[in-house]
């Protein structure tokens, strides 16, 4: 290493099964009354009142919103922040995917900071003061937000997804129970875990990575390649959920001090634009963009080639680079992740976008970090190539 990284997780994190039932305590320790901030959905399985419960029981009193639907916008954060302040909350607990725990990030960051939450994108206003503590209980194995000191919020106004990082928006703990994902549905385990494979191979591409982060990535990769088909086929097998909470936990460490790249700034506006949840957006363009970036990273490539066959020692780099690039594209198919057509967006639409999605991804910063930087006009490309991309195609290595 030529110069110093440096590395930020939350202050705690508890993970495995039953982590849950620490809920209790890590609030008590922190406030007396706690928004809970989550969904519909989870509200409809208990969960929120098995946490209110763990909280009653050491006396802390909790109040919720469940407004959060989809990808998480300025107005949840702004109905949400209206919640915090009118009850006199003092701790914040997100329970949920990535969606509820961005929103809560934001609403502890405003608390005490104040402002619009687009206010502090690209660093344009810092987060000096304290952030409201903050525990962040993930139900899905994808998006890693537990770990990270980003959120992503989308500006409701012109239809932008704000990528706002600052080590304010870090959770103070993280509770990581794979008990709680048994009942994701097969699409949003398909559409996690492939987020959660994006993060941990863009953050061992990243031009920002480094020896701690390569560390968490090559194990998280490792962890979902063998065990997100499983859990996507058999969504009550524990121990596949257990190993794919604990590589997307690590993904997330990983991507958050390295950063995200290119598939992630290309994600974000078809999200915003087109309401794509951002898992499955991130694996509609996870292979072109390998393809795209590989001349560039062939042997970091060749590393992840020997994850996903143990037996592909024999090959040279280009032809083990080429292969993961494969195993990749053949994992989307086997997940059943359709492509942009697919997915129902019309052609015409999405070609008078195009324009303004590579401007948004650019201007995100993240394809900046791609160990191949693109012009505007090869995003553009991309977004075309993607928008009919086909997984089933094959290699010739793979034969």
């Amino acid at each position: 290493m030529e110069k110093h990284a440096v590395f930020r997780t939350p202050q705690t994190i508890h993970y495995g099964r039953k982590a849950f039932e620490k809920v209790g305590l890590e609030t008590l320790d922190r406030g007396k009354k706690a928004l809970i901030i989550s969904d519909k959905v989870m509200e409809r399985l208990g969960y929120i009142e098995e946490c209110r419960n763990l909280l009653l029981n050491l006396n802390v009193e909790s109040v919720f919103y469940t407004g959060v639907d989809s990808e998480p916008t300025d107005v949840y954060v702004a109905e949400s922040l209206e919640i915090f302040q009118k009850e006199n909350c003092d701790v914040i607990i997100s329970l949920g995917g990535g969606s509820c725990i961005d929103t809560a990030k934001a609403i502890s960051v405003l608390a005490t900071n104040g402002g619009y939450i687009g206010d502090y994108m690209g660093g344009k206003k810092l987060a000096d003061k304290q952030p409201i503590p903050h525990i962040s209980i993930p139900t899905t194995a994808g998006t890693g937000s537990e770990a990270t000191d980003a959120t992503i919020i989308t500006n409701t106004t012109d239809d932008v997804k704000m990528m706002i990082k600052q080590p304010a928006f870090m959770p103070e703990v993280a509770i990581v129970d794979p008990l709680l994902t048994l009942s994701s549905p097969k699409g949003v385990t398909a559409a996690t875990g492939v987020d959660a494979l994006s993060h941990a191979i863009e953050a061992y591409l990243s031009i920002k990575a480094q020896p701690m982060t390569d560390m968490l990535a090559l194990s998280a990769i490792e962890k979902i390649v063998k065990n997100l088909k499983i859990t996507y086929e058999d969504g009550k097998n524990i121990d596949a959920r257990e190993a794919m909470s604990l590589g997307s936990l690590q993904a997330g460490m990983a991507f958050s001090n390295a950063s995200v790249c290119l598939v992630h700034g290309m994600s974000r506006p078809i999200g915003a634009l087109f309401h794509v949840p951002h898992g499955i957006s991130n694996a509609m363009l996870l292979p072109a963009v390998l393809d795209f970036s590989k001349d560039a990273c062939i042997a970091r490539l060749a590393d992840l080639a020997r994850i996903f066959k143990s037996d592909s020692g024999n090959l040279s780099n280009e032809e083990a680079a080429e292969l993961t690039v494969y195993e990749v594209k053949k994992l989307c198919q086997e997940l059943e992740i359709p492509n942009l057509k697919g997915w129902g967006i019309q052609p015409e639409a999405f070609k008078n976008a195009i324009s303004k999605m590579a401007e948004d991804a650019l201007a995100s910063g993240s394809p900046n970090n791609n160990p191949k930087i693109p012009t505007k006009q090869e995003i553009e490309a991309l977004y075309e190539v993607c928008f009919e991309y086909q997984f089933s195609s094959e290699s010739m290595v793979a034969k």
